[in-house]
């Protein structure tokens, strides 16, 4: 009896370790490769991707170099981007429902080409990539140098290089790239000295394009049953007509004509990245669905789009992960360096370099969904409001849903759970929920996620040179923004409530600044604090709450360097504000600090050395406050 037990025990012993060394072996393969595949990738890094299904892998690596990467061969796959163009994607690493790979380049450098998305991660677990540089052999964007104006009659000159190839067709300027091209569309001025946005450039740019056609007919007697969207690429150019006019003088020098604006100065970088509606398509990270992505020493040097779009995705954290232009060019990426959508447990920027991106150096929010139709007592039909955010699902089985009428509130009116979401197009989406509607509720109501937004830290962090705001924080968690520089050609910080063009949803509660920098912040010409509290819709309703602004230095070339609505319970303590005297003031009339339909705002032992003649300006409904 003691033999058979023994023997069975011996057997369950034997069939453990076996098990053991079977999982273990199931594990992934770890894979190099080397410079034989630098000329084209693509191929050999696609194929190995796509057969992990049968053989696992656990990481890649390749020997350092350079390689190049094609879309001739690439995995294509048609891609609901948010923030961007819904396209047909091509790339060579699709990694789909992968748990536990890391990418490791070994210091290699990827150059694409064309519209590919390098890295398109989904649905996977504990994905992690270091030590890779990534840039585009054609930039999605052109560079040239304004070389000549005329003041007088309303002309300037651009000088381009070979590096930025160009046709001129029917007068407009038209970019060509490989596999991809772009007319002047969206521009702004650097200033090549400062290696930076150019001071006041909104008195120049963008280039006043756009006239209204002088023919159309009929055309307002087309009746729409549902809402319509101005803005999507079917509806964008109804009305409008190109006024721009340019002349090629001599090979590489470049006319333009009918600017309505300040015509831009001799030794300025103009930049243009083509229409809004078509220039963002090529994001450098796509991350979606994915529970754990570690980006660990990574250089980003050009995107036709985003550095990383995340989207519906969990504990994200980037270190060391920078965004810098290369080759001598102005602009890094097209769009923003980094832009988190409906994510959730932590978010971690952290020893990051965000510079000289054509927008937000970070934006995290979440997504307002318009109801349209109450389909029955549990089920709603809902509309995405803006273009690019078509194909976005708001969340999965269980998350709670907020109810929200903004004009009543921006907080919900009431809290239900999803039960089902059923996408019936890109705009539309059915969404069953595990409670019975409430009685209440009614068409234009908007949703969000309540569980869908992230505890987030941005830390040791450069912003700077860059078109657009340094961080947009619509995010009712825990968020510490610290000992971060900041230079901006907007705001450095702003802080929306966004619920009528982009439908990013959120109102940040819970929220420290302190021990940042902010240098020369709010030098393109607009009219704005550095630190800007906002939402989009007039009213005096509460949306930011319990926020701390501390032991910041604010060296600032113009007065106005905070601005405050619709908030309650601010602490603005030990900070300092100086003049930088680094730019002509644009609004010397301004006072340092501006606030409206605010309560419980409180200033004390800050050192103030600028040159506003009024510290504070309220608006007419509150009491005077105090600056200490």
């Amino acid at each position: 009896m003691k033999n058979n037990k023994s023997f069975i025990v011996s057997i369950l012993l034997i069939t453990i370790v076996t098990l053991a060394s079977f999982i273990g072996s199931k594990k992934g393969e770890i894979v190099t490769f080397d410079l034989s595949i630098a000329e084209d990738a693509t191929p050999a890094v696609l194929a190995r991707v796509m057969q992990a299904k049968t053989d696992p892998l656990s990481e890649v690596k390749f020997e350092k170099g350079t390689y190049h990467f094609y879309p001739d061969k690439a995995f294509e796959k048609f891609c609901f981007i948010s923030n961007h163009d819904d396209v047909m994607v091509r790339t060579a690493f699709p990694l789909f429902d992968f748990d536990g790979l890391t990418i490791d380049g070994q210091g290699s450098t990827f150059i694409f080409h064309g519209p590919m998305v390098p890295f398109l991660v989904d649905g996977s677990k504990n994905v992690v990539f270091k030590n890779l540089s990534i840039d585009w052999a054609m930039s999605f964007h052109s560079e040239a140098l304004v070389v000549a104006n005329d003041l007088k009659k309303k002309t300037f000159d651009i000088k381009i290089s070979k590096e930025y190839p160009y046709e001129i067709r029917n007068e407009q300027l038209i970019f060509v790239k490989e596999y991809y091209e772009h007319s002047i569309g969206q521009s702004i001025l650097y200033d090549p000295q400062r290696n930076a946005i150019a001071y006041d450039t909104e008195s120049y740019t963008p280039l006043t394009s756009i006239n209204r056609v002088a023919v159309q007919r009929y055309v307002n007697d087309i009746s729409y049953k549902y809402k319509i969207d101005p803005r999507s690429p079917e509806m964008k150019d109804i009305g409008k007509e190109q006024s721009l006019r340019v002349e090629e003088l001599e090979p590489g020098l470049v006319r333009i004509y009918n600017h309505r604006k300040k015509i831009p100065a001799v030794g300025m970088i103009f930049t243009a990245k083509g229409d809004q509606a078509v220039n963002r398509l090529a994001p450098a990270f796509r991350v979606t669905n994915t529970i754990g992505f570690d980006a660990q020493n990574i250089n980003v040097h050009h995107a036709g789009g985003m550095g990383l779009i995340a989207e519906n995705s969990e504990n994200l954290i980037l270190d060391n992960f920078n965004v810098t232009p290369s080759k001598g060019r102005m602009v890094s990426t097209t769009a923003d360096a980094t832009h988190f959508v409906g994510c959730r447990g932590k978010v971690v920027l952290k020893n990051c370099t965000f510079n000289n991106q054509l927008d937000d150096a970070s934006n995290i929010h979440g997504t307002y969904q318009e109801v349209i139709d109450v389909i029955d007592e549990y089920t709603l039909g809902v509309r995405m409001g803006h273009s690019q955010q078509q194909g976005f699902v708001i969340g999965r089985t269980g998350d709670k849903i907020g109810l929200v009428r903004i004009e009543e509130s921006f907080y919900p009116y009431d809290e239900i759970t999803i039960q089902s979401i059923q996408p019936l197009n890109g705009r539309y989406q059915l969404i069953t929920f595990n409670e019975k509607l409430p009685a209440t509720i009614e068409s234009g109501d908007l949703i969000e996620n309540l569980d869908a937004y992230p505890d987030l830290l941005v830390e040791n962090c450069n912003i700077s040179g860059n078109r657009a705001r340094g961080l947009l924080i619509s995010n009712p968690k825990k968020s510490v923004i610290k000992n971060n520089y900041f230079s901006t050609e907007m705001e450095a910080i702003l802080v929306p409530v966004e619920s009528g063009h982009w439908y990013e949803s959120g109102n940040a509660v819970d929220l420290t600044i302190t021990g940042n920098t902010f240098q020369d912040c709010t030098h393109s010409g607009q009219n704005r604090g550095v630190i800007r509290f906002v939402p989009d819709d007039e009213n005096e309703n509460i949306a930011f709450k319990d926020v701390l602004i501390a032991n910041n230095t604010f060296n600032h070339f113009d007065n106005l360097v905070l601005e405050i609505a619709n908030t309650e319970n601010l602490k603005f303590t030990k900070n300092t504000i100086t003049n930088s005297g680094t730019f002509p003031m644009l609004f010397p009339e301004n006072p340092a600090i501006r606030i409206k339909s605010s309560k419980e705002i409180v200033f004390e032992k800050n050192e103030y050395t600028g040159k506003a003649d009024v510290m504070i300006e309220t608006g007419k409904s509150m009491s005077d406050i105090l600056f200490q």
